[in-house]
């Protein structure tokens, strides 16, 4: 395994994100305990000390769990982060309450790392807070100051501009920050301007959506070839996993592995750092220009948008259908059926909108995907 400095720690270069953990009968909100378990083993025991969760992961599932499972190891064995859920804002104003839950539900009295999570324009006045309503932030920053926090951080979806008026208030507070970083988003979603914006303040990344919710995993047959042909033995996930060990600033990559095979390849993966050289990052850039076009809707499949459906339609699937069907006119009826539900079950409320990360007009492809159906 790689370990990156941070602060007279050794950090595992790859970390055990917790959003996409093994479920049972694929339900996200019934996460299986004993596999999830076995898989912690695996990270423990190949170098990963590493473990990223967070308050709505899983439908609050995933907190609950990984505490049962690493009160098992010594606490200073492993280094755990969680975050406070201002993607919600039903939450500001709550980050005691949601605090000190946290400690219980992951069955601790500090964390080593906390972020201020999912940064973007529809929290970065209630962030900011410049009425003094809430407090969120203050409340966190006085956390760290008793030890209860050992590193505060933020993870961001926003746009350049509130992410520079973030850094301006709480830049000197921030010890790394969580971006949403891959060959796809560095130009798609402007990745690259963040992480100049964060080099500003000496801040450093740690890295989400590595694979961008699997949509790395797997390329067409035609990169798959291109790739092949500058690395015969590498995997198609390893290229992004390259693509980011090419980035200095990075001291952590999360990713969500939920079944054993993504876990033993992506370990494989970190047994050493391969960089891109010049030829090699501009073939993916070129790969990720080519998809690009296609104009996907960028769903990670984060499920955030689920949770707060009243309707409980599988958006993310539906998404997925969506953009299959848009690319090649392939029928996907059988497959919608399958679903249980369909487009035209959308309320059109836009709840899902308002914690959506990647800001997709969801209910306008809903009423586009009925159209088309």
């Amino acid at each position: 395994m790689i370990y990156k400095e941070f602060k007279g720690k050794k950090l595992s270069a790859l970390g055990l994100g917790c959003m996409r953990l093994p479920t049972k009968l694929g339900i996200d909100s019934k996460i299986d305990e004993k596999k999830t378990a076995e898989m912690v083993r695996y990270a423990f025991d190949n170098g990963i000390n590493y473990f990223d969760t967070a308050w709505g992961y899983h439908s609050g599932k995933s907190e609950p769990v990984m505490g049962r499972i690493l009160s098992n190891y010594p606490r200073d064995s492993f280094y755990l982060a969680t975050k406070f859920p201002g993607y919600d804002a039903k939450n500001m104003g709550k980050a005691e309450e949601i605090f000190e839950k946290q400690l219980e539900r992951l069955q601790t009295d500090y964390f080593d790392f906390y972020l201020v999570h999912s940064l973007c324009d529809s929290n970065i006045d209630a962030y900011l807070d410049a009425d003094k309503k809430y407090g969120d932030v203050e409340y966190l920053i006085k956390q760290k100051e008793k030890g209860r926090i050992r590193h505060l951080g933020f993870s961001t979806h926003a746009n350049l501009t509130d992410l520079n008026r973030f850094l301006k208030a709480y830049g000197k507070y921030m010890e790394f920050c969580q971006v949403q970083l891959n060959y796809l988003d560095w130009k798609g979603q402007d990745a690259k301007g963040q992480l100049e914006a964060l080099k500003k303040y000496n801040i450093p990344v740690w890295v989400m959506e590595p694979v961008r919710g699997g949509k790395l995993a797997s390329l067409d047959k035609k990169y798959e070839k291109s790739l092949a042909a500058l690395r015969e033995d590498e995997t198609v996930p390893a290229w992004a996993f390259r693509f980011i060990q090419s980035i200095p600033e990075v001291v952590v990559t999360l990713s969500g592995m939920s079944d054993f095979r993504q876990l033993e390849e992506n370990i494989r993966t970190f047994s050493e750092e391969k960089p891109l050289n010049k030829k090699e990052w501009h073939t993916l850039q070129t790969i990720a220009d080519g998809m690009l076009k296609k104009k996907a809707l960028p769903c990670t499949a984060c499920r955030y948008c689920v949770t707060y459906c009243p309707q409980q339609l599988e958006i993310p699937r539906i998404i997925e259908l969506y953009n299959k069907h848009c690319f090649s006119a392939e029928a996907v009826d059988s497959e919608i059926s399958a679903l249980g539900s369909k487009p035209s079950d959308c309320i059109g409320c836009k709840a899902c909108e308002d914690v959506c990360p990647q800001k997709i007009a969801i209910s306008e492809m809903m009423n586009d995907f009925t159209s088309r159906l």
